[in-house]
């Protein structure tokens, strides 16, 4: 597919409906604001109940229009076939791993994931007997070697967080279909713009929605995405079980959001990357983590993998923590915070152990928003002269 065929197919995805005389023509899906849906008689009830409400609305913390109509969205977006909504994007993570594992199993996961996930799985599944090894995601062979006969899970994240490097997808998911393994991978970063992960063989997808996919740091969610096969089984236990669903509220938020992420997305790849190769080139950096620049190690994998780069990115210096975060605080229109995916542009300083047998380092961790590259440049600048 052609990038203008790819772009025409994003922005027809996040579209709006055709004429709904259902909703009074409404250009916006309603927000359906309410907790149980009656039935005019006990038939049509007992079909629903029959169904256990994947496709008729009974209750909202099954099945509500206002979600469902995201979710069908993201679904369109990430080329699955279902998709569910969860709270927050650590929901959408726990339900995802525990539709797959149970009790004795094993599971590889990249030592770079997100933090809260790498405790998830090295810390908590611990109590229930499963257990997980971490290993250098980058290279297949690590993959390989860390394999074990009751392996049934491969948990990806490419890029990683902190320090941006990739995994071969389609080779990580060929493995694990050689052992009889399902793969799950975070792909908030690329989000469904950038990045099409089930083409490659991945199992389940997911993404913090709080992030790029509702685009105004205004709400808390996650999705996971996938074949029905995998869907179903999650939909029936993990969704229904635990509870952790999206409000309407909270999907009517985001597919506001949803609309403008094509466009959204084309901003944060150009203003990104003109930032991170600025930086590249002033003497405190010594290296720049945007696999997107020529001279990152994995550039041709990141061009194979991906059709375009979002805007978060890392910077290495050999200066002292302390310097870099008085630099952190002299910017003017960087904010500094967790998360990302907003309008505004964000900054923090990190102590970062890339794996168990490397040193400790020093990484600042940039998000480019909306704002004019060039103004985002100039108070870069300013903020390191006025240091020195």
């Amino acid at each position: 597919m052609s990038v203008i065929e790819k772009r025409k197919t994003l922005y027809t995805a996040v579209a709006a409906d055709e004429y709904d005389t259902r909703h009074h023509g409404a250009i916006n899906f309603p927000l359906y604001q309410n907790s149980l849906f009656a039935f005019e008689t006990h038939e049509a009830f007992d079909r629903a109940m029959a169904d256990a409400g994947r496709e008729h609305h009974i209750y909202s913390r099954g099945n509500n229009p206002t979600v469902r109509y995201l979710e069908e969205k993201i679904s369109e977006l990430e080329g699955g076939e279902s998709a569910k909504c969860f709270a927050s994007g650590m929901g959408a993570i726990s339900a995802a791993v525990l539709s797959i594992v149970a009790q004795g199993d094993h599971i590889v996961c990249v030592n770079q994931a997100y933090g809260p996930t790498r405790e998830f799985l090295g810390s908590y599944l611990q109590r229930f007997g499963i257990e997980t090894t971490f290993v250098d995601g980058s290279l297949l062979e690590n993959w390989r070697n860390a394999v074990r006969p009751n392996t049934k899970l491969f948990y990806l994240e490419s890029p990683t967080t902190m320090m941006f490097e990739l995994q071969d997808i389609p080779a990580c998911t060929e493995l694990a279909k050689q052992i009889g393994a399902a793969t799950i991978i975070d792909g908030t970063w690329a989000t469904p713009c950038f990045q099409q992960p089930l083409a490659m063989g991945v199992d389940l997808v997911i993404h913090s929605i709080s992030k790029y996919l509702s685009g105004h740091s205004d709400c808390i969610g996650g999705v996971v995405i996938g074949s029905n096969r995998w869907m179903d089984r999650l939909s029936r236990t993990e969704y229904m079980l635990f509870g952790g669903v999206m409000t309407a509220h909270t999907a009517a938020a985001v597919m506001r959001g949803l609309r403008t992420l094509p466009l959204r997305m084309e901003r944060h790849e150009s203003s990104g990357l003109r930032v991170a190769m600025h930086l590249s080139n002033q003497p405190y950096v010594t290296r720049v983590n945007h696999p997107g620049l020529p001279f990152h190690p994995q550039y041709d994998l990141a061009r194979r993998q991906l059709t375009g780069y979002s805007s978060l990115f890392s910077f290495e210096s050999n200066e002292p923590p302390e310097k870099l975060k008085e630099f952190a605080n002299r910017l003017g229109l960087f904010k500094i915070g967790v998360s990302w995916g907003g309008y505004e542009s964000l900054i923090t300083v990190n102590r970062v152990q890339p794996d168990q047998s490397s040193d400790e380092k020093v990484v600042v961790r940039v998000y480019v928003g909306l704002e004019d590259p060039d103004d985002l440049i100039q108070d870069i600048d300013a903020a390191w002269a006025s240091l020195n």
